[in-house]
């Protein structure tokens, strides 16, 4: 099996990805790998999958929503 080594982490990053790790309770090299999975792998999505959600979200949206309301919510929180 191939292997990589990494020279410079930046301390801040090496902490992150350790505390990752322990969480996950996985070794600091698993945690790499299952981070490198995860960023270069395709994820493929089911159009089923999708439209179920999608669903779910129109259901929790119910009634209409006014452009007032909208704007309203925009606005929330800022000056």
């Amino acid at each position: 099996m191939p292997s990589i080594t990494v020279k410079n982490i930046p301390v801040e990053i090496y902490d992150l990805v350790r505390e990752q790790a322990k969480a996950h309770h996985r070794s600091i090299n698993s945690e790499i790998i299952a981070c490198l999975e995860q960023t270069v792998k395709p994820q493929q999505v089911s159009t089923d999958h999708i439209l179920k959600e999608a669903r779910q979200l129109r259901n929790k949206a119910k009634g209409n929503l006014y452009s007032e309301e909208i704007e309203s919510a925009i606005n929330q929180g800022r000056p």
